[in-house]
Order: structure tokens, then sequence, then C-alpha cells
């Protein structure tokens, strides 16, 4: 089969590897759509702690059943699926408590484990999941990342007369404008340097849009949502909350960033920072959830290569002119 592989130093090719075998438990996948997204353009630059390399890259995707190994009977050659790409060990203390994203021994599809920007891939199959009856393979692949958007909602409580500032107007930050609009939030910002990413936020609900430094006023918001991994946004971020605002950090930063941090500033205005890391246990609330999105990849995906194109997917990825790249690794 044909694969992507990163060499986590900025290398990308297109090699051929054996067409892998399900064994006990395990499902092989033909990838018909595969999102990028910020993890992804950090792999490739080696710069994702928990990366293992080399790596066969995609994590947001869905496909055909190609193959079936014993004990995965519940799924069928043809049948069309997705996939939670957080494979956990599921019983230590921390997959028990609801959060196997945190599992010490998770093997993140794509990350650590081979993924899907393949002809072919093999996941447990107790990580697949039908895809809903008509829900095609592209909004199939955005189910990923609204499953962290309703991970991190979690986190937070309820954002309903909220006042409410996204930072980051790519495919999270816009899913994020979406959803506080849908659980009504009393006015969205948003806080993008791209033009064209701000016409896309206004497009999915925010009420104003502001370049970096532009928007006016600090101390006058309830929630931030941190989605674009920037450190000078987070800092930014901080000077923005009101009393008691919560800063939601959600993009993901360099670990080798750092920002300036005053903790009387936390103390005094009861600030509360919280963290939110990829799914936990929200894939299948997204499942159900994308059924009722029917207009969701038209008005995300502004991008699709093929496998060959993987470094020029990139590109676009990075550039400020896409929402959502997607991968067809059967073109």
């Amino acid at each position: 089969m044909r694969a992507v592989v990163l060499d986590g130093r900025g290398s990308t090719a297109v090699r051929e590897l054996p067409d892998p075998e399900p064994g006990p438990g395990e499902i092989v996948i033909a990838p018909e759509a595969v999102g990028i997204c910020g993890t992804d353009l950090h792999l490739a630059q080696g710069d994702y702690p928990t990366g293992r390399f080399p790596v066969v890259p995609g994590h947001e995707f869905a496909g055909t059943v190609a193959s079936v190994g014993a004990g995965a009977g519940r799924f069928a050659v043809g049948d069309r699926v997705c996939v939670d790409p957080n494979i956990s060990c599921g019983t230590c203390a921390r997959c028990v408590a609801g959060a196997p994203n945190l599992c010490p021994r998770l093997v993140p599809v794509g990350v650590a484990g081979d993924g899907a920007c393949a002809e072919l891939v093999k996941v447990p199959a107790k990580v697949v999941h039908r895809l809903p009856d008509g829900v095609d393979f592209a909004t199939g692949a955005l189910i990923e990342p609204l499953a962290c958007v309703l991970h991190a909602a979690s986190r937070i409580g309820p954002v309903e007369g909220r006042r409410v500032l996204v930072y980051g107007a790519g495919s999270i930050g816009l899913l994020a404008v979406a959803y506080a609009r849908a659980r009504g939030a009393r006015s969205i910002g948003v806080v993008e340097p791209s033009a064209v990413r701000r016409g896309a936020a206004v497009e999915f609900g925010a009420d104003t849009v502001h370049a970096p430094g532009e928007r006016p006023g600090n101390h006058d918001i309830d929630l931030v949502i941190e989605a674009s991994g920037h450190p000078s946004a987070v800092s930014d971020a901080l000077d923005r909350l009101a009393d008691r605002g919560t800063l939601l950090q959600m993009g993901v930063v360099s670990p080798e960033s750092a920002i300036q941090l005053f903790p009387y500033d936390l103390f005094d205005r009861e600030l509360t920072l919280v963290g939110s890391q990829s799914l936990a246990t929200s894939f299948p609330e997204a499942v159900d959830a994308v059924a009722e999105l029917p207009r969701l990849a038209p008005g995300m995906v502004t991008h699709t290569f093929g496998l060959q194109e993987y470094a020029a997917a990139l590109e676009a990825a990075a550039s400020d002119t896409a929402r959502k790249v997607h991968i067809h690794p059967q073109r």
C-alpha cells in the first residue's frame, strides 16, 4: 500500500509499505477522507511530545472496512465507519475515571502509531464506530474534531448567557463558535489574523471578529477559548478575562514555549484555567451529533488532496485560506 511517512525532522515521503493484516479484535479500514489539524503540523516538524517516528499520520478519518480479524464480528467488509483515534489501556486509574485521553499507555492513531494517511490502516475494533446513515465520509472525518469540542465543553459547564471570546478560527475555533452559538452564549467574539478566517467565523456564528491587537477592552470576557496554539494569544487571553472568568486552553502550544503568569491575578480575580486535551469519552456523542449537522462538511472543508500531495496539503493547512484540509487516500 501507499502511505505518507513522517520522520519527525521535517521530511514527508509517500512510500510503499506492506498491507496491514488484522489480528484478533482488529479491523483494517480503507480511509476515504482524512483531516489535517494542528497536531499534524507539529508532528511534521517533530514538535509534538507524544509523536513516535517514523509514523504514518492521520487521526481524523472515516472510511470503509476492508478486512476483519477474529473476534471483531460486529463489523463486516464494506461497512462505513469512523474511528476514535485514542487507543487506551482501559484499566488504569485514568481510564477508569473517564479520562482515557490521559492514559499513560495511550497510543494515539496517527501520532504514536500508524494512522490513516495511507490506503489501509489497522485499528482495534473497540475504537471503531459505524457512520450514521446519510453521513458522508467528509463529514465523518469531522467527528473527531467535533468530539474534541464536546469534551472541552464538558470541562467548563454551561455556556448560556456567557460572554465568549475565541482565539483562532481554524476548524476547532469554528466548531467552538458554532457550539457557543447553539448553546446560547450572550456574545461571541473571535480574534484571528486571517481576514478569510474571520469571515468564516461570522458564517459560523461570531458576533464580532478582530485581528490580533485590535480588539478593544480588557477584563470583560467570561469565557475565553484559546484554539490558536500561539503563546501570545494565551497571554492576551488572560488579560481579557473578567472576574471569575475562565480560560479554556484547546490550542496545541509548543512544549518549549512559556508565558508570564502572575499568580496574584489568579487569586485576586478568582480566575479559572482549564486544559482540554483531545476528546476523552466524547466520540460517541459526536457521532450522534454530527448526524444533525448535514451542512458541516461543505462549510468546513476547503481543500482536498491525494496522498502524493501531502506536503502541499500541509502547506495549505498552515495557510490563512484553509478551514479544514482533507486527504483522500484512495484518490
